[in-house]
C-alpha cells in the first residue's frame, strides 16, 4: 500500500487552529508510514500571498511528479485546486482519495449541497469524518465509494500521567469562546452546579457571563501543556445556544462532524461527555470512553451514578484510544480500507 500512496504538503499559517493541526498530524502519519510527499516541503509562513504561491507551486510540482497507479491523498477542502487535481490525476491514470475535514455546505454554507456533492465526486474514493457523515453523503447523491474515519488522530509528544483529581467531579471545556458557538455557557452559569467546569478560553467572548463559583476560567494554554498538565475527570464536547441539546449552526454541525476537540481531550486521557445526537456518540458508546447525554441539565444526575470503578475503566479506555490517536491508527485504518476499495494499476 505505502509504495503507491502519496500526498501534497503545503504552507500552514500556524497550527493553532484545529484544522491545521489535524492536517499536519495526518501528514506526519503518512510520512512515518513511508508515503511520498509530491509537493514542496511543509512551511509555516504567515503571509496570505506567500501561502497562495507556495501552495500553487506545490500542487503543480505534485501533478508533474504523479505517476500511473499512484494514489494521491487529499485533505478536503483543498482551496481552489481540488477538482483540478482530481481531473489531472485521472488523466495520468492515478487515483485520488479525499478525507473530509469540513463541509462547506454545512456550518459555513459556502456551497450548496448539490455543488459540494458534485465537487467531491471528482475524487475516486471519499473518507467521511464518521459513519453519520458517510450516510449523509450517500443519501445526498455521492456515488463514489465512501469510507469512514471515526475520530481525527492527534499526535503529541506530551503525556498525562497525573492521578485522578479529588472530588467534586471536574469537567474541562476548551476553545475560542463566542456567543455564536458557546452561548450555552451563559445558561450554565445560572445553575447551582454540583461539579466544577474549568474553561480554557477568553471570557470576553461571552459578554454578560455571570460569575459562578463552580465555573473557573483559565488563560490560553499551549496544547501540549494542556495535555500533560490538565487535572480533570471529563472533557465536555458541546456547542450551541442551550443546555437542552446542541442548537444553532455550530451545535447542529455536531450531528455530522468529528470535532477535533474530542481527540484533544482524549489525548489528555479524559473521557468525553457528548450530546446523544452527535455523530461521535456511537463511537463513545462503542469504545466506552465517556458519557452520552440528551441535555446538560441531566448531567448532574448522570454523574452521580458513575462509580469509581466505572470511571476508572472509562479512563483506561480513553488512554488506550489516545495511544491509537497518537500513532495515526484511525487514518491508517481508513486508508487501508480505501486502498482495498480501489482498483490499483500496477
Amino acid at each position: 500500500m505505502r509504495s503507491h500512496l502519496c500526498y501534497i504538503s503545503r504552507n500552514y499559517r500556524g497550527t493553532e487552529s484545529a484544522g491545521n493541526k489535524a492536517k499536519t498530524d495526518n501528514e506526519d502519519t503518512l510520512q512515518a508510514a513511508g508515503c511520498r510527499n509530491l509537493g514542496l516541503q511543509r512551511t509555516y509562513y504567515g503571509s496570505k500571498v506567500a501561502t497562495f504561491f507556495i501552495d500553487l507551486a506545490g500542487v503543480l510540482k505534485a501533478l508533474c511528479c504523479l505517476r500511473r497507479g499512484d494514489v494521491l491523498f487529499l485533505q478536503y477542502p483543498v482551496k481552489k485546486y481540488f477538482s483540478f487535481i482530481c481531473k489531472v490525476a485521472r488523466l495520468k491514470k492515478a487515483h485520488t482519495v479525499a478525507l473530509i475535514h469540513d463541509l462547506g455546505s454545512f456550518r459555513r454554507r459556502k456551497l450548496t449541497v448539490a455543488s459540494e456533492i458534485a465537487r467531491l465526486s471528482n475524487a475516486d474514493y471519499v473518507i467521511a469524518s464518521n459513519a453519520v457523515m458517510k450516510q449523509w453523503l450517500t443519501a445526498h447523491g455521492l456515488r463514489r465509494p465512501v469510507g469512514s474515519l471515526g475520530l481525527f488522530d492527534y499526535r503529541s509528544p506530551a503525556h498525562n500521567a497525573r492521578p485522578v483529581p479529588p472530588m467534586p467531579v471536574r469537567l474541562v471545556y476548551a476553545g475560542s469562546l463566542a456567543m455564536r458557538k458557546n452561548a450555552f455557557l451563559l445558561e450554565l452559569a445560572h445553575l447551582p452546579l454540583p461539579y466544577e467546569l474549568h474553561i480554557y478560553g477568553n471570557r470576553s467572548g461571552l459578554p454578560g457571563m455571570e460569575d459562578n463559583e463552580r465555573m473557573v476560567f483559565h488563560d490560553f494554554m499551549p496544547a501540549d501543556d494542556f495535555i500533560s498538565e490538565v487535572e480533570a475527570h471529563y472533557g465536555l464536547v458541546w456547542d450551541g445556544d442551550t443546555l437542552d441539546g446542541c442548537t444553532g449552526k455550530f451545535g447542529e454541525y455536531l450531528r455530522y462532524n468529528s470535532p477535533h476537540k474530542a481527540s484533544f481531550y482524549l489525548r489528555a486521557g479524559l473521557p468525553l461527555i457528548v450530546w446523544e445526537e452527535a455523530a461521535i456518540a456511537a463511537i463513545v458508546r462503542e469504545k466506552g470512553i465517556g458519557l452520552v447525554v440528551r441535555s446538560l441539565e441531566e448531567l448532574s444526575d448522570r454523574l452521580s451514578t458513575i462509580s469509581a470503578e466505572q470511571y476508572n475503566a472509562m479512563r483506561r479506555r480513553a488512554v488506550e484510544v489516545a495511544e491509537s490517536l497518537n500513532d495515526g491508527d484511525f487514518l491508517l485504518r481508513a486508508l487501508t480500507e480505501a486502498m482495498a476499495g480501489l482498483t490499483i494499476d500496477h
